[in-house]
């Protein structure tokens, strides 16, 4: 006899459970087959061909991150939170800027180093560079943006860190970062709350089955990870092209002034999406006639101020704090795109 006596989840929880990458991507490729059906192939087309072009860096940055979280790579990442503050400072943003970790993942590790009395500078430093470069990010810039791109982006994040950390050992007397941490910060994240330095790194992963199991489930993740957030662009890059007058992208951001990369900062800070989708939006733009400088400000302002990276600084720290560090975004956004514009 049939159990009846549990009913069916309600259409709401069902719906959420829907992937909103996947989901937005159906129905704009839906969109396009019922108001325009002659561009709906040459989406497809395009779409497929920029992922098959970018097929090798997926798969590099897939394998890097693997074996990155099977070895445990990200434990060293706690010696740069030791010793002088100017030392911690420097080696926070270098390796934030080259780390693995996502947004989510940063919580309960920025959480962990400030209860063990780690300086708030030394953590703006790495909270600020973190969600602009890690191994995935730079394959990908590569790959799309070419490697001078990705080079400058990098070296950027670095820079925007130590901005961010000297700036705020500088002023850590004035009222913005006195008592900067909320009283119970909010320390959960997707990823899990387990400290990432818990013991040293084994590089031989493959003698574990434990860590085995890691690199396939970490790669396997950010396989479909990236799949779907550079289905999603690649398709929104196709309909860009076709759709938006190049002469409007050229008179909005392009120009050799100062007013386009202020302007790209602004446009990044509320339109990202995710700082792999933002690489061939990006791409798009530049064909259309962004500037160099602007493009520039446009992935630094919006990656450090996306809501996933942006979540991580609210969690645990007061507003004023907070908006220090959307300041320090925007300013190292705008000297990137400046600098990158006379570069370029």
């Amino acid at each position: 006899m049939a159990d009846t006596t549990q009913s069916p989840a309600p259409l709401g929880a069902r719906l959420a459970r829907i992937d909103k990458a996947w989901l937005a991507f159906v129905l704009i490729l839906v969109a396009v087959a019922i108001l325009d059906t002659k561009q709906l192939w040459p989406t497809i087309q395009f779409a497929s061909g920029a992922l098959l072009h970018t097929g090798p860096f997926i798969l590099f940055a897939v394998l890097a991150i693997g074996y990155l979280k099977a070895t445990g790579t990200e434990n060293l990442i706690a010696k740069a939170f030791q010793g002088r503050e100017t030392r911690m400072i420097l080696f926070a943003a270098l390796i934030g800027g080259l780390s693995p970790f996502c947004s989510c993942e940063v919580i309960p590790f920025i959480a962990a180093l400030l209860a063990v009395g780690a300086p708030l500078s030394a953590v703006m430093a790495f909270w600020l560079a973190s969600p602009l470069m890690d191994p995935a990010m730079f394959a990908i810039t590569s790959g799309t943006l070419g490697f001078d791109f990705a080079v400058a982006k990098a070296v950027a994040a670095i820079g925007l860190g130590l901005m961010g950390g000297y700036g705020t050992m500088l002023l850590k007397s004035t009222p913005v970062f006195t008592e900067p941490l909320r009283e119970r910060p909010q320390v959960g994240g997707c990823c899990g709350t387990k400290k990432p330095f818990s013991d040293k790194p084994v590089w031989k992963f493959w003698t574990e089955k434990e860590r085995r199991d890691t690199f396939r489930e970490t790669s396997m993740e950010n396989l479909l990870f990236l799949l779907k957030w550079l289905a999603l662009a690649y398709v929104l890059e196709a309909l860009m092209i076709h759709y938006v007058p190049a002469d409007w992208i050229a008179g909005f951001l392009g120009g050799s002034g100062v007013m386009p990369i202020i302007l790209g900062a602004l446009v990044g800070a509320p339109a990202y999406l995710n700082g792999y989708a933002a690489v061939p939006l990006v791409d798009a733009l530049l064909e259309q006639g962004m500037s160099n400088g602007a493009a520039m400000s446009f992935v630094l302002a919006g990656g450090v101020s996306c809501i996933p990276a942006a979540i991580a600084v609210w969690a645990l720290v007061k507003p004023k704090v907070f908006f220090a560090y959307l300041g320090y975004a925007m300013l190292g956004a705008l000297i990137a795109g400046v600098v990158w514009q006379a570069i370029a």
